[in-house]
């Protein structure tokens, strides 16, 4: 059986910017007999992801990511189709996905390493495991709702970079759901904005390529920033986390008294209690 497969044609350097030569097609050939354990696969949607950056290097930079091979297919998110099963578990027809799916048409794979998804949680729109549902989704929930730290009804702001992304768009929809009173998005153009503002619900956003970022901020976060939601870190990071609110009690004998405020929504931003303003030595 032919199929098609996508490999890593060279690397863009380690600073450098990718680009879609990069990468390069052929076609190889699959085995037409499968193993015990092993299902074969028909292609529906991958994924493309801003941690692959790192893979196109030799180094990777983690202890979690391998890098891709030269000449060697590419993998990431994926969802298909079993068209053969021997695996116990799993049956033809069954919908299927795997943080590691080689990018090509078809494969074969070892059914322990899949999952099963049923097409009914996202009405037929299999694409969503890879996104609101799936990791990008997951992301933003978790990031939002445990170290978020938000409070329905306190006049928090939150202010999300990368806000017309994967995980942006969603976080910012998140920090609503839970009780925001004002969200702010940062991205890089016109349309952008007007998507965050028109269609997902943002109070404003800010286009950091026109004008000065910090200005746009202290006019979109009159109040200050109470949540910030970070997707790119550098500059941007670096204004809106000087603009975060701190509420600050001095003397550790009121560390009581700042629990019991931060308890009872009375600090505004993080609680903070200041012990000593001598960090000399």
């Amino acid at each position: 059986m032919i199929i098609q497969r996508v490999v890593l044609n060279s690397r863009p350097g380690k600073n450098g910017n990718p680009v879609a030569e990069n990468f390069r097609m052929e076609e190889v050939s699959l085995p037409d007999n499968i193993n015990e354990g092993q299902v074969r696969v028909r292609t529906l949607y991958l994924s493309v992801d801003p941690y692959m950056r790192c893979k196109m290097n030799e180094d990777t930079g983690t202890d979690y990511l391998a890098p891709w091979q030269l000449s060697q297919v590419a993998d990431g998110g994926g969802i298909g189709i079993i068209e053969e099963s021997k695996h116990t578990h799993l049956a033809k027809g069954d919908f299927v996905t795997s943080f590691y799916w080689p990018w090509q048409t078809k494969a074969i794979l070892d059914g322990n390493g899949l999952e099963k998804v049923d097409p009914q949680l996202v009405d037929g729109h299999l694409s969503y495991f890879l996104g609101a549902i799936g990791m990008p989704g997951l992301t933003s929930l978790i990031g939002v709702q445990e170290k978020g730290h938000i409070s329905a009804g306190s006049n928090q702001t939150m202010v999300v970079s990368g806000a017309a992304g994967a995980c942006g768009s969603l976080a910012g929809q998140i920090g609503r759901l839970l009780g925001c009173s004002r969200v702010v998005g940062i991205c890089g153009t016109y349309e952008k904005c007007l998507f965050l503002t028109s269609e997902l619900g943002f109070d404003a956003a800010v286009n950091y390529k026109k004008g000065n970022v910090a200005e746009q901020l202290r006019e979109s976060c009159p109040a200050g920033v109470d949540v910030y939601f970070d997707n790119v870190g550098g500059d941007i990071s670096d204004t809106v986390i000087s603009q975060i609110k701190e509420s600050v009690i001095n003397g550790l004998e009121n560390m009581g008294v700042a629990f019991q405020s931060m308890m009872t929504g009375g600090n505004t931003g993080k609680q903070i209690v200041c012990i000593s303003e001598d960090s000399s030595l």
